[in-house]
């Protein structure tokens, strides 16, 4: 049996109608913590949606976990430390740990500010991938 998994999280509009989160005191709409519903070793996701003007509300920082933020639509800030940066779709940050981050969706967005957060830790990642093999000779399923 191979090992992998499929999970349907919806298309970026439905994305708010999920309610989730790490905990039930931080959950909300429009969070959605994939590594909770998929078999997760060493990197998270979160699936995120808010409307235009909401706000996290809260600052975080990490001690081991580096993130990638990957902006896919709307408008909005992030909060890094000392600094604001704007984002929207097309926009990818990575935040390394001890950075303090928040986030918001701007009030004149065209719409929803939808983003993923990769999670990752452990240990640093080779430049070229040192554990993957390739096989030219097998055909392709299709």
């Amino acid at each position: 049996m191979s090992d992998y998994q499929v999970l349907e999280i919806g298309a970026l509009d439905e994305w708010r109608d999920h309610y989730g989160g790490f905990r039930p005191e931080s959950s909300r709409d429009g969070r959605r913590v994939v590594d909770h519903e998929l078999e997760m070793q060493f990197i998270g996701l979160t699936a995120n949606a808010l409307e235009p003007g909401e706000e996290a509300g809260y600052w975080h920082a990490h001690a081991r976990i580096e993130e990638l933020y990957v902006f896919l639509g709307g408008r909005g800030q992030m909060g890094l430390d000392d600094d604001v940066i704007d984002v929207e779709g097309g926009t990818v940050v990575r935040v390394g740990q001890g950075v303090w981050r928040t986030w918001r969706a701007s009030p004149e967005s065209p719409g929803q500010l939808r983003w993923l957060c990769i999670r990752a830790g452990g240990y640093e990642l080779p430049h070229f991938p040192d554990d993957s093999q390739r096989d030219e000779d097998r055909p392709s399923p299709w």
